[in-house]
């Protein structure tokens, strides 16, 4: 079997297009790349910064916050004393209709969540078990090696960096993937043969027995 041929490879939609075409993919394929760069750039600076000063996230967020409210506190004190506008701040509240669409939207995704745990539990998928499982090792491997702060770092910087390169070699890594897949789906076939099928030979045996 010819691992190209396989039709589930064929891409359908360009990066753009999966990535939803709006402000996210333009940002995440450098198609914005002033808003791109500044993203870096700041995310670079700040990873610096906590590397430098010693400062950790909480700490830098409530310091942050007490400056912004003590600038705000006291333009609003001398603007009333100097018959001045306050400072500009659009209406703070959180309105019924915004807290419906996230309530609804975390209740689709948690019961998602838990189809597909119920489902892996039960034994009813095989190679979503093995998947799942592959995916939980790489995260307690990559969790061991590094912190949820340098983590988030990583990610953003992958974020912007491997989408608009897979962009630009996607024919290359597709084919690599191929290959790939081809392999371990013959890998995970010969498992499930010899592996998991004796195992269910010998616990329908011992029923027999039993």
């Amino acid at each position: 079997m010819d691992s190209s041929s396989d039709p589930s490879f064929t891409r359908q939609r360009n990066l753009h297009q999966i990535l939803g075409e709006g402000l996210v993919a333009d940002v995440v394929l450098w198609r914005q790349s002033n808003i791109s760069a500044g993203i870096l750039l700041v995310t670079v600076a700040s990873w610096v910064v906590f590397e430098i000063s010693g400062y950790t996230l909480l700490s830098l967020v409530s310091s942050v916050l007490l400056l912004l409210l003590t600038i705000l506190f006291l333009w609003a004190k001398s603007a009333a004393i100097l018959n001045r506008p306050p400072p500009p701040l659009p209406k703070l509240q959180l309105s019924e209709e915004m807290v419906n669409q996230a309530a609804n939207l975390f209740r689709t995704h948690v019961n998602e969540l838990l189809a597909v745990s119920q489902n892996i539990a039960l034994g009813k998928d095989t190679k979503l078990f093995f998947k799942v499982a592959a995916y939980l090792l790489l995260i307690a491997i990559v969790g061991g090696m590094t912190d949820l702060l340098a983590l988030g770092y990583t990610s953003l910087l992958m974020i912007l960096t491997v989408p608009v390169l897979y962009e630009r070699y996607g024919d290359d890594v597709d084919r690599y993937i191929k290959m790939t897949s081809y392999e371990l789906q013959k890998l995970y076939n010969k498992i499930d043969v010899e592996v998991i099928g004796r195992v269910k030979k010998c616990i329908l045996e011992k029923q027999k027995l039993s």
